[in-house]
């Protein structure tokens, strides 16, 4: 229902813009948040925007580096990653949220737990 694009291998420094799209979800009514998963780590949520598009969300780790953004006709989520550092690399999805109480107060969520649809993921990697 979800599909990521636009991972590759990226030298350090760089940028690399991700994209999420679907064909059955509109991004209008579902909070929708990138996350990733390091090779032996954890996923973690990374960014997110809520299904007004008012609030968003980033971690630390990213903060000053990453954009979210999201294109209401295409019904697509970017990311767009710059100065990047080879501790990006890793998994990247896709999730949309369907949580009430968070679409009412246009709020998005983080947490890996909170997601309700999943992409497949796009590989990111960070080398020279």
């Amino acid at each position: 229902q979800l599909v990521e694009s636009g991972g590759g291998l990226v030298e350090p420094g760089g940028t690399l813009t991700l994209s999420c799209t679907s064909s059955d979800l509109p991004f209008r009514a579902y909070g929708i948040g990138w996350f990733r998963q390091a090779p032996g780590k954890e996923r973690e949520g990374v960014a997110c925007i809520s299904n007004g598009g008012g609030t968003l969300k980033y971690a630390d780790s990213v903060k000053g580096r990453f954009t979210i953004s999201r294109d209401v006709a295409k019904n697509t989520v970017y990311l767009r990653m710059t100065g990047m550092k080879p501790e990006d690399t890793g998994i990247y999805y896709c999730a949309a949220d369907n949580n009430v109480a968070l679409r009412n107060t246009n709020q998005c969520s983080r947490s890996v737990g909170g997601m309700d649809y999943w992409g497949k993921g796009t590989s990111v990697t960070v080398s020279s």
